[in-house]
C-alpha cells in the first residue's frame, strides 16, 4: 500500500465510531489530569495496564507508525519527556477535531508567540510590533500567569517570549518557570544585548530550552538596521554566551533590502561559530516596517535557494518562515522538508501534503503584550482576547471554530495560491496577502509563482 493509501487506511481507523468514543474519552480528564496523558506515560514506561481504554490506545499508536512511518522503540522514549507527550496529544486532538486532512491541523497550538512587552532598548526599521515604550494595557503578572494557565491547560506545546525585548520585563523568569513546571517548551526571542553571562545562566536555569537571537549583518548593516550604534559587540557576546551555556541557540535574520547583501555573511558566521539554527525571517510590511525594504520574490527566491544549498552541505539547520522554503525542497526532489518547526523526513509528496507550509491557525497562534490574540504576529487581525477565556476549554472552542483559523485552513479557497500544485505544501504567506491586500485570502506576491499571475496581467488584483 502507498502512502496515500496507508493515511486514507489511519483515517478510517480514526473515524471509527469505537475509535472515535475512545479519543473523545481519552482527551477527558480524571482526577485533574489529562487521561490521555495518562495512557502516554504507560506506553511510554511499559506499564502493565488492564484497560480496554489504554489497548485501543495503542491499537491506534501502532497504526499511526504503520502509517507514517517511526521506531516504536524510539518513540517510547520519546515520549517520556513531557514535552513531547504535550505535542503528541495535540496530534491526537487534531485528529479528532479536524480529522485526517491535507494540511493537517493540529488539536491546540503548537507555539503559541507571546510579545511579553513592547518595551525595547532597539528601534529596528522592520519591527512588527512599533516596539519601544511598553504599552498602558500589557497585562500584568496576575493576567500573565492567568494566561499562562489558560494556555496550558489548553495543551499548548511551546511557547515563545517575544515582544518587544522580553528580558525587559520584571517578571519574564517567573512567567518563564512556570511555563516549564506545566511541561510547555519554552523559547526567547531576543536582540541579544541583554544576554550577559548571568542573564544566560538564569535563562538556562528557568527552562529556556531555546534562544533566538537577532542578527542583521555585519557590524554596519545591523546597527543600521536595530537603529542603535555600538550594539554589534553585544550581541555577538550574547551569541557566545548562550552557546556556551548549552542553550540551543539559533540566529535568526530578517530579509530586506537594507541587508540583502550581507546576509549571506551571517549565514557564514553560523558555519563559523557552528550554530545549532539559523532562521531566515519571511519580511512582512507591517508595523514600524515600510513596503520600500522589501524584498521582490526573485532576490527572496535566491536567498531560499542558498538557505536550502547550505542545509544540504553543512551541520547548520537552515530554516526560514517563508512557506515556499518547502516548495524549493519539493521542487529538489528531496526527502527531508524545511518547516518552519524542524525539517522533517518524508517519503513522498503527500506526507508533505499532509505536514504542509505556512503553520499560521494550524500549528501557531500569537498573543500581544495586551492579551489580543491573532493569527501570526505579523499579521495584525484581532481575534480575541486570552482574558475572555478561563480554562483551556474554552480556548479550545475557540480554536475549533473561529471563522479566521478557518478559512487559513483551507488551501483550496486562497485566491490563485489555492490553483497552484504546491498549495498543500506551501499556501503562500497568510500575512502578506494580508499587508498587501487587506484581504488574507489573496495571493502571495512573495512568492516567484504567484507573482507571475498578480503582475501578468491575469487577474484583477490591486496591491493597496
Amino acid at each position: 500500500m502507498n502512502i496515500e493509501g496507508m493515511i486514507k487506511f489511519f483515517g478510517k481507523m480514526i473515524n471509527n465510531p469505537i475509535s472515535k468514543v475512545v479519543l473523545k474519552r481519552a482527551l477527558s480528564k480524571e482526577n485533574g489530569e489529562l487521561k490521555l496523558e495518562k495512557w502516554l506515560k504507560a506506553y511510554a514506561f511499559n506499564e502493565d495496564v488492564s484497560s480496554l481504554e489504554f489497548n485501543a490506545i495503542k491499537r491506534i499508536i501502532k497504526a499511526g507508525l504503520k502509517t507514517f512511518g517511526g521506531d516504536e522503540g524510539l518513540l517510547k522514549e520519546r515520549l517520556k519527556d513531557p514535552y513531547w507527550r504535550r505535542g503528541f496529544i495535540s496530534v491526537i486532538r487534531g485528529l479528532v477535531y479536524f480529522g485526517v486532512r491535507k494540511p493537517f491541523v493540529a488539536g491546540s497550538p503548537f507555539l503559541v508567540v507571546w510579545d511579553l512587552t513592547y518595551s525595547c532598548n532597539l528601534k529596528c526599521k522592520h519591527c512588527y510590533s512599533t516596539a519601544g515604550k511598553p504599552w498602558k494595557d500589557e497585562l500584568d503578572t496576575k493576567e500573565a500567569f492567568k494566561a499562562l494557565d489558560v494556555l496550558a491547560d489548553a495543551g499548548v506545546t511551546s511557547i515563545a517570549f517575544s515582544g518587544g525585548e522580553p528580558l525587559l520585563r520584571r517578571d519574564f523568569f517567573e512567567l518563564a518557570s512556570k511555563a516549564r513546571d506545566y511541561g510547555i517548551f519554552v523559547s526567547v526571542a531576543t536582540n541579544g544585548t541583554l544576554l550577559t553571562k548571568e542573564n544566560v545562566k538564569r535563562l538556562k536555569e528557568c527552562g529556556i530550552g531555546f534562544v533566538q537571537i537577532s542578527l542583521d549583518g555585519d557590524k554596519e548593516h545591523h546597527e543600521r538596521f536595530r537603529g542603535v550604534n555600538g550594539i554589534f559587540e553585544k550581541v555577538m557576546e550574547g551569541i557566545k554566551n548562550a552557546k556556551n551555556e548549552g542553550l540551543i541557540t539559533c540566529i535568526s535574520t530578517t530579509a530586506t533590502k537594507v541587508n540583502y547583501e550581507a546576509i549571506f555573511k551571517v549565514m557564514d558566521l553560523a558555519e563559523e561559530l557552528d550554530i545549532e539554527w539559523f532562521m531566515l525571517y519571511n519580511y512582512i510590511p507591517t508595523g514600524r516596517g515600510g513596503f520600500e525594504i522589501d524584498l521582490d520574490a526573485k532576490d527572496r527566491e535566491i536567498l531560499l535557494k542558498e538557505l536550502w544549498r547550505r542545509l544540504n552541505a553543512t551541520s547548520v539547520n537552515f530554516m526560514s518562515t517563508a512557506p515556499y522554503y518547502a516548495r524549493i525542497a519539493v521542487q529538489q526532489q528531496s526527502s527531508v522538508m524545511p518547516t518552519h518547526f524542524y525539517n522533517a523526513n518524508l517519503e513522498g509528496i503527500y506526507l508533505a501534503e499532509f505536514i504542509g507550509g505556512c503553520g499560521c491557525g494550524r500549528f501557531y497562534l500569537a498573543m500581544k503584550a495586551n492579551g489580543d490574540i491573532q493569527p501570526c504576529v505579523f499579521f495584525p487581525l484581532k481575534l480575541t482576547n486570552i482574558k475572555e477565556f478561563n480554562s483551556g476549554e474554552e480556548f479550545l472552542e475557540f480554536w475549533k471554530k473561529n471563522k479566521v483559523l478557518n478559512d487559513l485552513r483551507d488551501k483550496d479557497l486562497i485566491e490563485i495560491c489555492g490553483e497552484c500544485k504546491y498549495k498543500y505544501i506551501c499556501g503562500g504567506c497568510r500575512a502578506r496577502a494580508y499587508a498587501y491586500f487587506k484581504d488574507y485570502m489573496k495571493p502571495d506576491t512573495g512568492c516567484i509563482i504567484a507573482v507571475k499571475r498578480v503582475f501578468a496581467g491575469n487577474s484583477k488584483l490591486k496591491i493597496t
